[in-house]
């Protein structure tokens, strides 16, 4: 296995990555809460991009796999710098990014500030506004009282170990919303959702195709289907929903 390169960022951090050089526009995969760049997407992707020819890059958010810092001492905030870093200094031209659950958060952030940049945008189980309508929202008063003196509550996972969260994520997590007001999306965009998903509920998904304005703007449900989407039938859908929004 190659060895990542890294990227110093203005803020400090080391973001580790692996790009590969191809025909422009560049799809960035954008992965998800303590995930990292190694994951069956992330990888499935480059050896699709590799084999016609298309620029990739995939990186890992400060916290996360082979990137500087704990998950513990991120947020939201830090994790949207990581991703404005590695697009303006690794990328060029336009690109589409492809944000898996909380990188589907990402991708809006993203989309938010480098609108110009975007010929298209694949979500996957995309998880916008997760800190406040899934975390803060479904925290008891005990939890809430916890997160208040202690600074942190773990939170068990359907798929990996228990998530601290900390004071910090939530509030930084409310600075960054983008379910709250208008989201512009002028590109064409297709959204990829598990039925059988615990994490992130068909109902997230509704409602992100609801609020967004896009021209083209698709929400493909896959019965079945859980958080992971990596099966083989999935990540054939992921390739297409690339190869659409790359033709648009």
């Amino acid at each position: 296995m190659a060895e990542p390169s890294f990227l110093q960022t203005a803020q400090g951090r080391s973001i580790a990555y692996h790009k590969t050089s191809g025909e422009g526009p560049c799809v960035v995969f954008l992965g998800g809460l303590k995930s990292d760049m190694q994951g069956t997407k992330a990888v499935h992707l480059e050896d699709w991009a590799r084999a016609t020819g298309r620029a990739f890059l995939r990186f890992d958010y400060s916290g996360h796999g082979e990137s500087s810092g704990t998950f513990e001492e991120g947020s939201i905030g830090d994790w949207h710098e990581d991703t404005l870093a590695a697009i303006d200094e690794l990328t060029e031209g336009p690109i589409v990014p492809v944000g898996s659950s909380m990188g589907g958060w990402q991708s809006l952030l993203l989309a938010r500030a480098r609108a110009e940049r975007i010929a298209g945008l694949v979500t996957i189980a995309a998880a916008p506004d997760f800190t406040e309508d899934g975390w803060w929202a479904g925290f008891d008063d005990a939890q809430k009282a916890q997160l208040e003196s202690e600074g942190r509550v773990a939170l068990p996972s359907d798929y990996m170990e228990p998530y601290i969260v900390t004071k910090r994520m939530i509030e930084d997590g409310r600075q960054n919303l983008v379910l709250r007001d208008a989201l512009e999306l002028p590109f064409p965009v297709r959204m990829l959702q598990g039925t059988a998903d615990t994490a992130v509920s068909v109902e997230t998904a509704t409602r992100l195709l609801e609020h967004a304005s896009s021209p083209d703007m698709q929400l493909l449900l896959v019965k079945d289907a859980d958080h992971r989407f990596s099966d083989g039938p999935c990540l054939g859908l992921i390739e297409q929903a690339v190869e659409q929004v790359l033709v648009e």
